[in-house]
């Protein structure tokens, strides 16, 4: 497979995140949603703040103070702005897999405080933040290889907004692919089902350009028209590029429902991150 080209800023994998990297394996890691759906639905409920504790009692008064890093985090951007800034975690599942959280007090995707006409591109933050995870890798990957993931209210474990940043897996990727050419900036339904997605409908539109530049919470939930609605959809972001070498995002959204779905996409996700380490990449 020919490696895509990727003209972001920040490619090159810099000291400071391969430090962050290695330091993350040692910390605290936080609480993210395991992908078995049955089984988180049977285990007993964590503390569903921790999350959210870490970022505002332990990592932002260290970034205020002038830690480095302001540990149990490895990044904390704009302390003194809190209602603007963002920490990044390296999560406890998998060994490349962070997650990007706000600083303000925003449980999660249904939160009205993501509609504002003001409120931050947390999507485009967590894209950039995706340097961690090549640091862990100890190499960069095309765009295509990474997605980025917000579960729903119901398919979520904690309380405080947090962006799941890892590899996507193969099949999807793959499945990805197939669907782009029919993929316009209007939000469909895939004309299949994505593969390893437990069977969940999901719903997908074509985002243009190298960064980010539209928020995904406000996209969607456009499209729903109900602002209450969010809460029963997960948000997924996954880097993609047209044949004709436009480099862009797909947006992805399935909704849980009576049929047994939580609005989990965490299962589009692969933690071995086999799409990194394919024959061809070296």
């Amino acid at each position: 497979m020919h490696r895509s080209s990727d003209s972001d800023p920040g490619r090159s994998l810099s000291r400071r995140a391969l430090a962050f990297a290695a330091l993350a394996t040692v910390l605290l890691a936080a609480c993210s949603t395991p992908p078995e759906r049955m089984a988180k639905a049977a285990a007993p409920r964590e503390n569903p703040d921790i999350l959210w504790h870490f970022v505002h009692d332990q990592c932002t008064p260290a970034a205020s103070q002038g830690r480095y890093p302001p540990a149990p985090c490895v990044e904390v951007t704009s302390a003194q702005h809190p209602d603007r800034g963002y920490a990044v975690f390296k999560d406890r599942t998998g060994a490349h897999q962070y997650l990007v959280l706000p600083l303000a007090r925003i449980p999660g995707i249904e939160s009205p405080l993501l509609l504002r006409p003001d409120a931050p591109n947390y999507l485009a933050d967590a894209w950039t933040a995706r340097m961690y995870t090549e640091a862990a890798l100890h190499r960069t990957v095309p765009r295509e290889d990474i997605a980025l993931v917000v579960n729903s209210a119901h398919g979520r474990s904690q309380n405080q907004l947090h962006i799941h940043v890892d590899c996507v897996k193969p099949t999807v990727r793959a499945a990805l692919r197939q669907a782009l050419p029919q993929l316009t900036t209007r939000w469909t339904t895939l004309p299949m089902r994505l593969p390893d997605a437990q069977g969940d409908r999901y719903i997908a539109r074509w985002v243009g350009g190298a960064q980010l530049s539209i928020n995904p919470f406000k996209s969607l939930a456009q499209f729903l028209r109900d602002p209450a609605q969010m809460q029963w959809h997960s948000l997924v972001v996954v880097g993609a590029q047209r044949a004709d070498g436009q480099p862009g995002f797909v947006l992805l959204s399935t909704r849980a429902n009576a049929e047994g779905s939580h609005g989990n996409s965490d299962d589009l996700h692969d933690r071995s991150c086999a799409v990194a380490f394919e024959p061809d990449r070296g």
